[in-house]
């Protein structure tokens, strides 16, 4: 890429590369130069996972929109500016990633735990943080739901713990939020 196409941007992740075209002719050229060289190099492409993607304009052929990558999917979306809409590649959580989040928040037992919200809280503090200094660099808009879910474990210890109705379980995990709105580093982007 370095020598032949320095005018394309593009990321590698150990054995996976993301090349950035313009056009559809210049992916469509950019794929069989690359496939040429892995045959020089003996190696090749994976069949499934090389494939041309979309992210904006018009093609001859259909393209898939979106592709998955390092946990995100990128994919097109329609942004407001100036008076008009446009459409632009935009980085969300892969499905992939969020399911195995749930996963995760599922398999810490929450609301098995007796003890007291805080220690609940400085055991979970840094596995958010690091799901927060990945999944945020973009955004984190997109992770409003996986967050919304965090805290529904939370609810479920509230009611569990302290034997209130969803009502007032509800209010006592306000009132907590509003007491130590930094209890919890997701309360930052989606509070109780």
């Amino acid at each position: 890429m370095a020598k032949e196409h320095p005018e394309k941007p593009f990321e590698r992740y150990a054995d996976d590369i993301v090349v950035h075209c313009k056009t559809e002719k210049q992916a469509i050229y950019v794929l069989n130069k690359i496939k040429q060289r892995m045959a020089e190099c003996k190696l090749v492409l994976h069949p499934t996972k090389t494939k041309i993607v979309n992210l904006r304009g018009f093609s001859e052929k259909k393209y898939p929109k979106g592709f998955d990558f390092l946990g995100f999917t990128i994919r097109p979306n329609s942004v407001k500016f100036k008076e008009r809409v446009l459409v632009v590649p935009s980085i969300f959580i892969s499905t992939k990633s969020r399911s195995s989040l749930l996963i995760k928040f599922k398999e810490w037992h929450i609301h098995k735990r007796r003890t007291p919200i805080e220690s609940i809280a400085n055991y979970l503090k840094p596995q958010i943080r690091g799901v927060m200094n990945y999944f945020h660099k973009f955004s984190s808009g997109h992770m409003s739901y996986v967050w919304k879910q965090l805290n529904a474990r939370l609810l479920k210890w509230v009611k569990w713990e302290k034997g209130l109705s969803v009502i007032a379980s509800i209010k006592w995990l306000q009132q907590k939020y509003k007491a130590n709105p930094s209890l919890f580093p997701h309360w930052e982007v989606a509070y109780p």
